[in-house]
């Protein structure tokens, strides 16, 4: 799923983020997940098998739960690096009965901006 790297208020499925936030492996990873991290060192810290663990991220960025970022390497090996995406989730019912999902987010700063904008890029190439 590629989003616009500058969408900030895009809505997310209600459906992904309650799949994600009930997965335990989901949840281990965003616990891990202190700082940013690669998706070996999110699978050592979680001690979820790698394979499992890229799943589990992709289904955490479908959700919207996670930022991808490049980190990049003097050598060339640039490798992607993840971090939590929220602060809190809120699921609430709206006048015309229907669940709408918020997810309240920390500001990018002009840095990230640029990094997800350079991945998107990446993912395009």
């Amino acid at each position: 799923m590629v989003r616009d790297p500058f969408a900030d208020d895009e809505a997310p499925d209600l459906q992904e983020v309650l799949d994600a936030l009930d997965d335990p492996d989901c949840r281990a990873i965003v616990t891990a997940l202190e700082e940013p991290m690669t998706a070996s060192e999110i699978s050592e810290a979680s001690d979820i098998p790698l394979s499992t663990t890229y799943r589990k991220l992709d289904r955490l960025e479908e959700a919207q739960l996670l930022f991808e970022g490049t980190e990049i390497r003097p050598d060339g090996q640039h490798a992607s690096i993840y971090e939590v995406d929220f602060e809190e989730v809120v699921i609430a019912l709206t006048e015309e009965r229907e669940f709408e999902t918020e997810i309240a987010r920390r500001p990018r700063t002009p840095d990230q901006r640029l990094e997800s904008l350079w991945s998107e890029v990446r993912k395009e190439t």
